[in-house]
This record gives structure tokens, C-alpha cells and sequence, in this order.
């Protein structure tokens, strides 16, 4: 007997801010969080949704997203890939780690456009969604947000071990790599 377990599911992200953090410093959101395809331009939708608006019309010149819930499979979105322009891995509560493997599994499949993170976004869990592939935060939280604002980015710039993304090479990080005597 298989035991399985039940997972709260938390609701997910539906609306989008109005900036989103990217290359340190917030710009303009230039996509939004909509829970159907309204047939516009810089829509993310829900995995169904998605999948409904590319078989019915194709994504013609629109710029589609894909709004990644916790519950979702990663197989399921695979077919998707080359249709979409951004991924937002949803994180609807701060306690619901998922999108952290999620964002590392879309990196290690080859996803390379961008990886944002929506829901909520804490400012001690960036420097962790950096390093699994996260490219751009949608930032509710207003100590985040002033915190951000400010500079104080908390992301190191060498790390110990590698991480789902580039590294810097191992010439830089020199104390990992001496001998003990």
C-alpha cells in the first residue's frame, strides 16, 4: 500500500502588481495575471487556459505566459515551452516551498525564457529563487518592496555549491578548492 499525501492548496495568484523586479530595480509589469484568455496581448494563464487559448486561435503575435500553480506537473507544461514567453511559478502562501523545485526541474528541461516568481515573495527567500532560476519577482510585500527599493538586495554574489543556474567558474571561488595540509 502506497501512502500518499494531501497537500492544502492555497488560492492561487490571480491578480498582478503593477511593476515587477528585474535586473535590480522594478520596472513596468508588461504582463497580467488573468484567470482566462481575454484574447490581449501579455497575458499569463493558468496551465487549462493556456492550453485552451493556443489550441483554439495559436498565440499569433501575442506574448503569452504560463501561470505555474504548485499543483501542477511539470510534464503537463513541457509541450509549452517554445510558445511561451514567461513562466510565473506561483507561490500562494509563504510556507509552500514547491516553486522552488518547480523553477530548478523548468531550468534543468531547458526553459530559457523568463522565470518569475508571483504570490508571495519574501525578501529572504530571493537570493534562493535566484539561484534555482528565477529571473523576475511580482513583490506584494511592502517590506520586500522597501527593502528592494532601497538596494538592499540580499543575494550574495559567489555561493559554496552550485545551483541550478551558471556559475561563476571555480578559479573564483578559490577557498573550496585548497588542499588541506
Amino acid at each position: 500500500m502506497v501512502a500518499t499525501a494531501i497537500v492544502p492548496q492555497a488560492a492561487t495568484t490571480g491578480t498582478s502588481t503593477p511593476d515587477v523586479y528585474r535586473g535590480g530595480r522594478f520596472e513596468p509589469n508588461d504582463f497580467v495575471i488573468a484567470a482566462e484568455d481575454s484574447g490581449g496581448d501579455g497575458l499569463i494563464l493558468p496551465l487549462a487556459a493556456l492550453r485552451t487559448a493556443l489550441e483554439h486561435d495559436g498565440p499569433g503575435n501575442r506574448r503569452l505566459g504560463l501561470l505555474f500553480s504548485p499543483a501542477d506537473r511539470l510534464e503537463d507544461a513541457l509541450p509549452l515551452f517554445d510558445r511561451i514567453a514567461v513562466l510565473a511559478i506561483d507561490f500562494p502562501k509563504y510556507a509552500d516551498g514547491r516553486g522552488f523545485s518547480h523553477a530548478a526541474r523548468f531550468v534543468r528541461a531547458g526553459f530559457t525564457g523568463e522565470i518569475r516568481a508571483v504570490g508571495d515573495v519574501l525578501i529572504d527567500e530571493i537570493p534562493l529563487m535566484r539561484r534555482v532560476g528565477f529571473t523576475a519577482f511580482e513583490v506584494r510585500n511592502a517590506t520586500t518592496r522597501r527593502y528592494l527599493s532601497e538596494g538592499r538586495d540580499p543575494s550574495p554574489g559567489l555561493h559554496y555549491q552550485p545551483g541550478a543556474v551558471p556559475e561563476p567558474p571555480a578559479g573564483t571561488r578559490p577557498w573550496l578548492r585548497r588542499r588541506a595540509t
